[in-house]
């Protein structure tokens, strides 16, 4: 039904219902949050980790009297003690390789889904997860392939996957092959 706006007295309390049988409605799909979105989210939330650099020696040229025409540096205190504390710069060191680790993983998880490879091998479970793990790619690689030769990877990776499948002593005393 069609309700032309300027005939309706109150906007606020016009309402329109569906009245549909649950079963005949669409499946829904709830998507996870977008990789790039969560990944700036995390860089912002750890700026300090991320930008953590091993302190060293280093001169400050911002000291609070200057004379025009002269140059003034000074020497930075706070670097000069942070290079002696050695177990915060380790724990930072260590942290700020977790937070970089972890958003790694992410990236590949990302790009090397679990829908894609499903789609690629039809392979199902307990299955799938056994041949995801043995060829999840290094996140060096998987930065250098595009998408179309992340599917041709994955796809050379199903045929190595099945071919071990036929070599294995068990595969083949069930075929009947010796």
């Amino acid at each position: 039904m069609k309700y032309p706006v300027d005939t309706i007295n109150n906007v606020s309390a016009f309402e329109v219902g569906l009245h549909i049988d649950v079963k005949w409605l669409p499946e829904v799909k709830v998507l996870t949050h977008n990789y790039r979105l969560d990944s700036i989210q995390n860089r912002r939330d750890y700026a300090k980790i991320f930008d953590y650099k091993k302190p060293g020696l280093s001169i400050n040229s911002s000291s609070g009297t200057y004379v025009p025409g002269s140059v003034t540096v000074g020497l930075d205190l706070d670097a000069l003690i942070n290079m002696f504390r050695f177990r915060r710069n380790r724990q930072l060191q260590s942290f700020q390789n977790r937070l970089l680790q972890e958003e790694q993983d992410k990236y590949i998880d990302h790009r090397y889904s679990v829908r894609l490879v499903k789609q690629l091998t039809q392979l199902e479970d307990p299955e799938l997860d056994s041949f995801m793990t043995a060829y999840r790619p290094d996140y060096e690689l998987l930065q250098q392939m595009n998408d179309l030769e992340l599917g041709y990877y994955i796809q050379l990776c199903f045929k190595d996957y099945t071919q071990q499948k036929l070599r294995s002593p068990a595969k083949r005393s069930i075929l009947g092959v010796e």
